[in-house]
């Protein structure tokens, strides 16, 4: 399949993806990975293996979307939920505790 990450195009298939990662080990990431294998890679990682492209050329949009194309199972980084912030009559009852009932 063609794809053009980071202005460039590259012909990638499958199976060259799976080769290009054996071997690799995956990097510590909280961010996006891309299930190759039974392994799961961050996908700067997987764009630096794949294209041979410094990280900062490149996207992480751009290689899920070339990933999630040729078949790979891809997720986005995990989106953290708000902090619900006390007000702070509701910290000052925190702090003191809840009444025992008698």
């Amino acid at each position: 399949m063609r794809c053009v990450i980071a202005r460039f195009p590259f012909e990638l298939t499958r199976s060259g993806v799976l080769e290009s990662m054996k071997g690799v080990k995956p990097e510590p990431g909280t961010g996006a990975s891309v299930t190759i294998g039974r392994r799961h890679y961050p996908v700067k990682q997987v764009g630096q293996v794949v294209t041979r492209q410094d990280r900062r050329d490149f996207s992480a949009g751009e290689v899920l979307r070339a990933m999630a194309h040729l078949g790979f199972t891809c997720r986005t980084a995990p989106s953290t939920a708000p902090v619900h912030a006390l007000s702070p009559l509701q910290q000052a009852s925190a702090m003191l505790g809840s009444p025992v009932a008698a």
